[in-house]
């Protein structure tokens, strides 16, 4: 056993013992265990300081800190924080999520197949894969793929194309962020993965299909050089999950979409539990007219601007490069409004958007996708995609 992973079993036993003398009311003992945990955790991150997770490990730390001051009958101080982070070495954000609800996306999504404008090769291959075998898995003797990659640029869609997906079957949508699976209580992270995986089976049990959407699926799938005890067992888990719903025989509709900006990063045991690997691009010339027509709909546009050459000027723009182009915009007409002193007048409205305003803004503004990503996103994607 390599030292990270002794100080790492030393650092959940210690706390699991605190837990214990906790819930016994054992104050004096509980209090010293926590010390040993916190000890154990500081030094691994000071003798791994590059390692990704010691941000969770100092957030632990913290945790247990605070459970010392509450059992002393104090609270932690904003000073006491600061000094624990700096004997670590390390920052950390505040409120790591840490419950599996807190990890679950609650609110269902209500994004209408239509409202994904473009991408009419990645919804054809979504929909043979999901919607489909949902709706006559009859027609399906050899199964269906369960596990959908979607990778491409930040903001082309991938995420409201999960989202739309599961309103068109009226699936349980449980979406969670892979960098907050780790908790910052030692062994709940494995506990959270299972207990994901098995309220999505317990759904399609049910009757009602459910996806299981992972975004930055990079973040926790990725390929590492060095890994401590608690990452390995995670992505252990995730394996052994994922191959449980990618069994053929079995007729559940679960299904898992990964997205990721990175695919190049993620380990191979992941990329072939992918059966679609699918790339969203970067939007065409029609699709950026689509998406202007959509964001203007609802704006005061001047009778000289023509979207079709708006559509062109913003060639390489991503969708979401497009939508803060009319977004910024509407914000420069409006900021005129109040700056000359007219928005005090309630039935005044500020004045249309002209080309003019766009072309400033386009001209103001770069694509937030570069033609180096591009190249990587395009050799990736013919070495490994799978429609």
């Amino acid at each position: 056993m390599s030292a990270s992973q002794e100080l790492e079993k030393d650092a959940t036993n210690y706390a699991l013992e605190a837990v214990r003398l906790d819930k016994q009311n054992s104050k004096g003992m509980a209090i010293t265990m926590y010390q040993k945990a916190i000890e154990s955790l500081l030094r691994l991150v000071q003798l791994y300081p590059e390692y990704s997770l010691n941000q969770v490990y100092i957030q632990r730390a913290i945790a247990y800190q605070e459970r010392i001051k509450a059992l002393q009958g104090a609270v932690m101080t904003n000073e006491a924080r600061a000094e624990l982070r700096e004997n670590g070495e390390t920052k950390t954000t505040e409120g790591t999520k840490s419950s599996y609800e807190e990890l679950i996306m609650a609110e269902k999504p209500n994004v209408k197949w239509e409202e994904v404008v473009g991408l009419d090769t990645a919804k054809k291959a979504v929909k043979e894969a999901i919607v489909y075998p949902v709706q006559r898995p009859d027609l399906f003797p050899l199964g269906w793929p369960r596990g959908i990659l979607l990778f491409g640029p930040p903001g082309c869609g991938k995420t409201l194309l999960a989202a739309g997906v599961a309103t068109e079957i009226d699936a349980t949508f449980v979406s969670i962020d892979a960098a907050s699976i780790m908790s910052k209580w030692l062994g709940e992270a494995e506990q959270n993965v299972a207990k994901l995986f098995n309220s999505a089976r317990k759904s399609a049990t049910d009757g009602k299909p459910a996806i299981v959407f992972i975004d930055e699926l990079d973040s926790l799938m990725g390929k590492h050089t060095s890994e401590v005890g608690g990452e390995i067992r995670v992505r252990n888990q995730f394996l052994k999950e994922m191959d449980g719903i990618v069994d053929k025989g079995k007729k559940l509709h679960v299904y898992v979409i990964g997205a990721t900006n990175k695919p190049w990063d993620l380990d191979w045991a992941f990329i072939r539990r992918f059966q679609k690997r699918i790339l969203v691009p970067l939007p065409d010339h029609h699709t950026r007219l689509m998406m202007f027509k959509l964001h203007t709909s609802r704006l005061g546009l001047s009778t000289d601007v023509d979207l079709h050459e708006l559509a062109r000027l913003s060639e390489g723009f991503s969708g979401s490069d497009i939508r803060d182009v009319a977004q910024s915009a509407q914000l420069k007409t409006i900021g005129e409004f109040f700056e000359s002193g007219q928005a005090n007048d309630k039935k005044a409205n500020p004045r249309s958007l002209t080309m003019d305003d766009f072309r400033q803004i386009l001209e103001e503004r770069k694509p937030s996708v570069s033609l180096d990503m591009l190249s990587l996103y395009n050799r990736w994607s013919e070495a490994f995609k799978a429609l």
